[in-house]
């Protein structure tokens, strides 16, 4: 491996693990197409912070497209908390309607700017490591800085929070009468996948982003019961879906991303095929070995 490969690999894997511990509540609350909601919503703050600078590529960029990330998951979560229409149809209420407002701003008022949405949404992980700032005297992959400390905001994050996350999880009211702030709780959860996948964007790509968001937790909660072992679980799936899918395109001279994607998508497969307790195939054996 190159260093270049290398340096996709970690950029990836620590991706993977700050996705697969806020993934991993967010299948369990059955959540799980937030991350491509706020991959939606963030094209009016994209277009708007592009109309103020003229600049499509930047911090202000980022925090624009995170500020319509946090309004498209905070009207998600009050639709959902009024009862009146269920968390699907909250989803589907809010960033349909954001991404709309984006599609009219470019329309009406960027039509001839070329805004370059791949840069902004859907990057690609393949040019990351070329993409370097100056760090005591030495060049470093921005992504690499970018996703590193991500992943480290994440895991202290659930570190501080794990008690509340459990409890919220599985039973909201109980961790409101038991004073953890459920509910709090939840709007730090949600803040934070919106704040996580518009950072990862720019550097790795939109593609990645909702893959590690679902498949390596939705894996996990095939292998195991137990929530603190699903999150390590996790998190390895998506070591092994960086490592295998980077090595098979550039084997095969594909896309990275979507060769990751689909290394991911193939581990679940064998997971529900195969899980000790819940693989498809595994409780069809067991059924036939049983006496008649």
């Amino acid at each position: 491996m190159s260093p270049d490969d290398v340096m996709i690999v970690v950029i990836t894997g620590l991706l993977s693990t700050a996705c697969a511990l806020l993934g991993s509540f967010l299948v369990l609350r059955r959540q799980a197409l937030l991350p491509d909601a706020v991959s939606h919503a963030v094209l009016p703050g994209i277009v708007l912070i592009f109309l103020l600078t003229g600049e499509r590529a930047s911090l202000a960029t980022v925090l624009g497209a995170t500020a319509f990330g946090v309004a498209c998951v905070a009207g998600f979560d009050w639709l959902r908390r009024t009862g009146i229409v269920g968390s699907d149809a909250a989803l589907a209420l809010v960033f349909p309607a954001l991404f709309s407002m984006g599609i009219l701003l470019i329309s009406r008022f960027a039509s001839g700017a070329h805004i370059d949405l791949d840069s902004a949404i859907f990057g690609d992980v393949t040019f990351a490591p070329l993409r370097t700032i100056e760090i005591a005297g030495a060049d470093v992959p921005r992504s690499l800085v970018i996703t590193g400390g991500a992943t480290l905001a994440t895991v202290l994050l659930v570190t501080l929070l794990w008690r509340p996350l459990q409890a919220s999880t599985f039973d909201p009211d109980f961790a409101e009468l038991g004073g953890l702030r459920g509910r709090l709780v939840n709007q730090v959860l949600l803040v934070a996948v919106a704040g996580l996948a518009v950072v990862a964007f720019d550097s790795v790509g939109a593609i990645l982003v909702i893959t590690f968001f679902v498949m390596p937790a939705s894996t996990a909660r095939l292998l195991v019961r137990r929530v603190g072992t699903m999150l390590v679980v996790a998190v390895a799936v998506g070591w092994l879906s960086a490592f295998a899918g980077q090595r098979a395109a550039v084997t095969f001279d594909t896309s990275i991303p979507g060769t990751i994607g689909l290394t991911a998508g193939a581990l679940f497969l064998l997971a529900l095929l195969f899980a000790p307790r819940k693989g498809l195939l595994t409780r069809r054996l067991t059924r036939l070995r049983q006496p008649q």
